[in-house]
């Protein structure tokens, strides 16, 4: 457009100023006509291509067209505000509605879980075990389909410290476990404490220290205190159950840690110094004690300062101890003779660095126990056992890896990894008796097929002089959780 203005112009131009020059020539004259019609032609065609280009875009409805006005600023009726207020309602009244039929609610902040075991075994060793009712009698049983545990869990916050994580917290658990000789199971308590935090929590790099109250498990050595979910074995060490350190205690522990070595890069913390100390009644879960003295355990743990990437990562050696009394009786009867010393002594060697893994326990205990027939004659002797449980596995898959679980997933889909170990149980109930020690042999294999759900395959085989009986168990367990 700005061409053809610029020929209109010039042509206009040279018209005015022929009125004051000299007449132009006819040539000149026929010249500038044939410019002036080319100019005349330019814009008569960019008009038609203007008119063409009207036609083909679409036509704008009237609605939107108002639409649009109203949204440029027109004031919104009584019928629209009402409108509003209705589809309000409507969704108050849902959302409460999908909250009282359709969701569990809770005075506190609540995590409800669970752990459950589904098992089958079967062993080369006949079992008998009479009873006084039929229903409790096992006769030649060789072969068995068990749930040995089901645990419901609840845990939460009484009591959230935003600035420093001072957190006040709580677990409640119960569990039922298979029953000897009897068809009966029970849910009983398993876990119920209180646990707060002294020292802060928000930073990873600072010391922490935590106080339990209540009914849990006891800090001595590896095994004792992992829970259900975290053993990679499907029968314990025997040392936990023959000497008593399996119970859960009613109690005050004390748990911390010193100078933490932290790989945010891995989301891993190592403190170099962790320590546990505690009082407990000594008398097992959900009793009173049974006598005025109590039974004081304790663990330190020295871990080697290093970063995720060293070959020293994670190797760790501790020590624990339990001290207590316990009750003495004559053998075979109810009679009460006084107290004896229970004491228990453990070192344990720990190296998990990925993918492999080396755990070592020995654990030592003394028990004095009454020898006699009446209570005039009944003499107290002090036996002293030993254990040594050895632990070796490997992992591969990416479950393993913790750069992989931080990784946002849809649901519980993780890839499938597998965790092949083997194991070592020595446990000498006597060690001034001759060929009464009992050895197991583990061989086994863990499929990880989500984060709370494995399947386990036991192969084992018991060498025990006292009994003077070698036999293999075979055992298939699926563990889950919710």
């Amino acid at each position: 457009m700005q061409q053809h203005r610029y020929w209109l112009g010039a042509g206009l131009l040279a018209l005015a100023s022929a009125g004051h020059a000299a007449a132009p020539s006819n040539e000149e004259l026929q010249k500038q006509i044939a410019a002036l019609k080319k100019a005349v032609e330019a814009l008569q065609q960019q008009l038609d291509q203007n008119a063409q280009a009207s036609k083909a875009a679409p036509a704008v409805p009237a609605a939107t067209a108002v639409a649009a006005s109203d949204a440029a600023g027109a004031p919104a009726t009584r019928e629209d505000l009402q409108g509003v207020q209705a589809d309000l309602e409507n969704f108050k009244y849902q959302v409460q509605r999908d909250r009282d039929t359709a969701t569990a609610t809770s005075t506190r902040a609540l995590n409800v879980g669970g752990t459950i075991q589904a098992r089958a075994a079967y062993s080369t060793q006949n079992t008998s075990t009479p009873a006084a009712t039929p229903a409790g009698v096992v006769n030649d049983r060789n072969s068995s389909f068990d749930v040995p545990t089901a645990i419901l869990a609840f845990t939460g916050n009484l009591y959230k410290d935003y600035d420093e994580g001072r957190n006040l917290g709580y677990r409640l658990s119960a569990g039922a476990s298979q029953q000897t000789a009897s068809n009966n199971s029970f849910l009983n308590l398993l876990d119920a404490y209180l646990t707060y935090s002294v020292l802060p929590t928000i930073d990873p790099a600072t010391p922490r220290l935590d106080v339990a109250f209540g009914q849990q498990l006891l800090p001595f050595g590896l095994e004792v205190p992992a829970t259900e979910d975290l053993k990679p074995v499907i029968l314990n060490a025997q040392f936990t159950t023959r000497l008593g350190l399996a119970q859960r205690q009613i109690g005050l522990i004390a748990r911390g840690d010193f100078d933490p070595v932290v790989d945010y890069g891995y989301n891993y913390r190592a403190p170099l110094l962790s320590y546990a100390f505690g009082v407990v009644n000594g008398n097992g879960p959900n009793t009173s004690d049974n006598n005025s003295a109590k039974d004081w355990v304790g663990r330190l743990a020295f871990t080697v300062p290093s970063d995720y990437n060293s070959w020293w990562r994670q190797l760790t050696v501790g020590g624990s101890f339990y001290r207590g009394k316990a009750n003495l009786f004559v053998p075979g009867s109810s009679t009460l003779v006084g107290t004896g010393d229970r004491v228990r002594y453990g070192l344990d060697v720990t190296y998990n660095h990925e993918p492999f893994g080396i755990t070592y326990e020995y654990i030592q205990g003394r028990d004095d126990t009454p020898i006699g027939t009446t209570q005039a004659n009944t003499k107290v002797a002090s036996i002293k056992s030993d254990s040594h449980t050895a632990t070796f596995f490997y992992n591969f898959g990416e479950q393993f890896v913790k750069g992989f679980r931080a990784q946002g997933r849809y649901d519980d889909w993780w890839p499938k990894s597998y965790q092949p170990f083997f194991r070592y149980d020595r446990f000498d109930p006597n060690t001034d008796k001759t060929s009464d020690e009992s050895t197991v042999y583990t061989a086994g294999l863990n499929v990880f097929f989500a984060q709370t759900t494995k399947f386990q395959l036991n192969v084992n085989y018991t060498d025990d002089k006292a009994k003077s009986l070698s036999y293999s168990d075979f055992l298939a367990q699926f563990q889950f959780g919710f």
